[in-house]
């Protein structure tokens, strides 16, 4: 089992893959390394000395610069680290190609096909609250159509996508609010919607409807809970329409090519970009070659990698497209007055990730190499196959939902530390580490720290893909086991 690695050959530092004691020696280049201070599993090894302003290589790219001289062994972190980012940037188009190491194969999961051609792989029943005023009468509603019909198939799941606006909102808060809820209505997912407003607020019924565009209106519905003596008995009589219209729905052999899948990471640590987001990223690229759709966001956690991916923009129009959703972000910043990188998190830092470097270039490994196809703004629908970029912040639940909200069927979640939430549809838990799995098996779906361990990376996405076919096919992931579904949408102005 390793004990420590040198990402890449021109690194000039070791990510530690256990505890070290002050005292502890590493042999690196023929030459032993004798380890200055205590450090913990996932944090970086000076491999040789560096003076003060000289750049700390990690994945083969500077990750920040060192602010004191540092011998060989030293702990490099926060205390002796910083970045070197600054503000909005100048780029230039530089394409670069990678060779897809996957062909494409006769892969099939279980899922829905929808009257519209586009596929689900869950059959649940959602009510979509236009304000958040009414989250309390749907639960109502839920709980009396459950009670009456028993039995929920085949609806595999129902649920209520509460959320806290639909009012009081103005220009781009109020857009998004609108958008993301019209996403949702439209989402393979759901075998069928009821839409349940109050009447009084911002999102009006008959606006909502023009933004949702065309929908199949046998299943789903729309009621205003002002406009009836009882909204519970009115809604629960469109719930039983809905549950006639999907009496017949049953899941079906679908091609690989048709699984879109969100691509995201928190509670990051050393091993993020070691394990779990290397894992991703070879994901990334075999679903590339079954003509498939992966989606990376959290715009933040690109900031110091954006070039990366620029490189690999499929052409020089999407390589604009990247420079205006990194340069765009920048400026959302430094319009509050808000600093550019103020990042890693706390938790972050404890886990090894020093810089905001350190944490985009181990984020961005999700993408793997393939060239990115097309970019998202926020609340925009997926239309191009393979791999897209995402305007959305790093916040978890903000940015899974706008994976969802995308056409995401499914979305995967790297993290070292561990978190419990869900987004409203599956989100898969991937632990970076072997220890996270073992002590949180109620949040982790999936590990991938067997890849500092005795497993290749070959064996490992093998089983991984197996896996990603069983959820796609039915399987519950923990978020879906613990009833965990959140709807999060971003908000940036003013509340009336």
């Amino acid at each position: 089992m390793l004990e420590w690695i040198q990402i890449n050959r021109q690194d000039n530092v070791a990510v530690a893959l256990r505890d070290y004691e002050q005292g502890e020696t590493l042999e690196h280049n023929g030459q032993m390394v004798q380890v200055q201070q205590d450090i913990a599993r996932g944090h970086k090894i000076a491999l040789a000395p560096l003076e003060v302003g000289e750049p700390v290589i990690k994945y083969g790219y500077p990750i920040g610069h060192v602010t004191q001289p540092v011998s060989a062994g030293s702990h490099i972190h926060v205390h002796n680290t910083r970045t070197s980012l600054s503000g909005v940037e100048q780029y230039n188009y530089a394409p670069r190609s990678f060779p897809n190491p996957y062909v494409p194969e006769q892969r099939t999961f279980m899922g829905y096909r929808r009257s519209n051609g586009e596929v689900g792989i869950r059959n649940e029943l959602w009510i979509v609250p236009t304000v958040g005023c009414v989250n309390g009468i749907a639960e109502m509603i839920l709980k009396q159509f459950s009670a009456e019909i028993g039995d929920i198939a085949p609806f595999e799941n129902m649920l209520v996508l509460k959320h806290g606006y639909g009012c009081s909102q103005l220009g781009d808060d109020h857009l998004h609010t609108q958008t993301i809820l019209a996403d949702a209505v439209r989402h393979p997912n759901a075998a069928g919607v009821l839409v349940l407003g109050l009447g009084c607020e911002n999102n009006i019924m008959e606006d909502f409807k023009q933004a949702i565009g065309s929908y199949d209106e046998s299943r789903v519905k729309f009621l205003v809970s002002q406009s009836v003596s009882d909204e519970v008995q009115a809604a629960v009589e469109l719930l039983h329409q809905i549950h006639a219209a999907v009496r017949d729905d049953h899941r079906e052999p679908i091609a690989l090519s048709e699984l879109k899948i969100g691509l995201k990471c928190g509670g990051s640590d050393g091993l993020s970009g070691i394990t779990a987001n290397p894992l991703l990223g070879q994901l990334s690229d075999y679903m590339a070659a079954q003509g498939g759709t992966t989606v990376l966001t959290e715009v933040p956690e690109m900031f110091g990698a954006e070039q990366i991916l620029m490189e690999r923009a499929e052409n020089e129009k999407v390589f604009g497209k990247i420079v205006d959703l990194i340069n765009d972000f920048k400026q959302y910043f430094m319009n509050y007055n808000q600093p550019v990188y103020e990042n890693p998190s706390p938790g972050n830092k404890a886990g090894g990730i020093t810089t905001l470097e350190d944490k985009s270039l181990g984020c961005t490994q999700k993408a793997g190499t393939s060239a990115v196809q097309d970019v998202l703004q926020y609340g925009e629908r997926l239309h191009t196959r393979g791999l897209n970029l995402l305007s959305a912040p790093g916040n978890d639940l903000v940015a899974s939902s706008a994976l969802g909200a995308a056409g995401c069927q499914l979305v995967i979640f790297t993290t070292g530390r561990g978190t419990p939430f869900g987004s409203f549809v599956p989100t898969m838990k991937v632990s970076t580490n072997s220890p996270l799995f073992e002590s949180k098996p109620h949040w982790i779906d999936y590990n991938a720290g067997v890849l500092v361990e005795e497993t290749s990376m070959q064996d490992c996405l093998a089983d991984f893909v197996d896996y990603i076919v069983d959820v796609a096919s039915g399987r519950w992931v923990n978020n879906e086991k613990n009833n965990f579904r959140e709807l999060a949408i971003f908000k940036n102005g003013v509340t009336l």
